[in-house]
This record gives structure tokens, sequence and C-alpha cells, in this order.
């Protein structure tokens, strides 16, 4: 099975071995990814709502903001409230893996661009966004386009946590929880802090990866099983798909 796991990661993110508090690799190593996945995911939204607001005039920049911000902490507690629900259903942890893979994507041309997630992050702490004059558009459409983009990214997150954090219950319920209040109360923090130090942001990126991969691999899994499917000398037979 594809997985991110270990002591290995621990190296790799720079944190201290948490296997010395009495707590073993896999719940370590999942810990350690909910963190990171969070942190990015967290920076991320709140860039997409900094640049989103850029465009509304300068009094009305922190109502819009404020309404992304409200929007995607909401959006964050609907979902993981949904979590178990939503991971009952079969085929949404194979669709999931490959929305991880589209988010990866984007957020690599995002890495690719620094100036983006700057101009984000200008706006999030009131300064004037950096580059070129941003097009004017109404505290109403930047707040729809803010909240379209929240829905997406929040179920995102909690796909994400959900699928790093599939053996450990509390590690999920930790991580659901981070994202919520990282979103809350520390929005624009964590997108200067991703700014100011970008290797965290690829190090949460190829740990998004890794989880959408093995999030694919499982969720591919079970829609084969649920299908009843089976391979043999005559090619591949539809049966009876056993029962949940």
């Amino acid at each position: 099975m594809f997985a991110f796991r270990g002591a290995p990661l621990l190296r790799l993110a720079g944190f201290m071995d948490l296997t010395s508090l009495g707590l073993s690799p896999d719940f370590a190593s999942a810990f350690v990814q909910v963190v990171l996945i969070d942190l990015t995911l967290a920076g991320d939204n709140a860039v997409v709502i900094g640049l989103a607001a850029a465009g509304v005039p300068r009094e009305k920049r922190g109502a819009a903001i404020a309404v992304g911000i409200l929007a995607a902490t909401v959006l964050r507690i609907i979902f993981a409230l949904l979590t178990t629900t939503l991971l009952s259903i079969v085929g949404l942890l194979l669709a999931g893996g490959i929305l991880l893979l589209w988010v990866c994507w984007k957020m690599w041309r995002e890495l690719a661009r620094p100036q983006h997630m700057d101009r984000g992050a200008d706006v999030l702490a009131g300064e004037k966004p950096s580059g070129a004059e941003p097009k004017a558009k109404s505290l109403s459409a930047a707040i729809v386009q803010i909240v379209i983009a929240d829905i997406s990214m929040s179920l995102d997150n909690v796909l994400a946590v959900a699928g790093a954090a599939h053996e450990h219950p509390s590690v999920l319920v930790f991580g659901l929880a981070l994202s919520i209040m990282l979103m809350g109360f520390a929005a624009t923090f964590i997108a200067r802090l991703l700014e100011r130090h970008r290797w965290i942001a690829y190090i949460g990126l190829a740990i998004i990866f890794f989880v959408a991969v093995e999030m694919i691999w499982r969720g591919g899994h079970e829609v084969w099983n649920a299908s009843g499917a089976e391979i043999t000398e005559n090619g591949i037979e539809f049966g009876d798909a056993p029962p949940h």
C-alpha cells in the first residue's frame, strides 16, 4: 500500500521523534502529516481569500476577508461533522484522492509563482497588494467568489486529514479541530508563515500528494470489491457484490 509514514517523515519534516513519548511510529507520523496538511491548506485557503478580496475597495476589503474566513471555518465544521458518513460512501475515497491530486497540481503552480502568494498575504495583512493593480470588483462579487473557493478548499482539507489519519481516530479528531482553529484564528499568520518559509508548503504539498495516491489506491480497491468483479481466465467477470 502506498503510505508515507514512519520515522523518515519525522526526520524529513525536522520534527522531534515523537516515538520517544511512547507513541507508535505510525501514530507519530500520522500526527505530523495532519499538522503539516492543516498548515499548508489553511495558508493556501487564506491566500485565495486575500487574492479574491484584492479588487474590493480598501474600506470594504476587511469585510470580504472576514466573511471568507468565517465561511471557511463554518464549512470545515460542517464537513468535519459529516466525515464519517462521507467516507462510508463507496467511491468517495477514490474521488477524494483524485480531487486531492488536482489540489496538488494547483498548489504546485502557485508555489512556482511566489508573487501569487505574496499578493494574497499582503491583502490579508491590510497592505497594498504587490504587483499590478487588481481588477476592481464589488463586495458581493468577491464574497461569492470566496465562498465558492471555500467550499472546495474546506472539503479538500477534511478529506486530506481523514486520508492521513484513517487508522487513528484520535489523530483525525485532532486534525479536524486544528484545521478549524487555524482557519478561524490564525489564517493571516499562517499565510505569512508560508510566504517566508516556503519549504513548509513544499513538504505539505508532498504529504498531500502521497495521501492522495494512497486514497486512490484504497478507494480503487473499495470500488473493485463493491462491484463484485473477479479476474478469471475468461476475463473480468462481475458477480454479486459482498455485503457491507
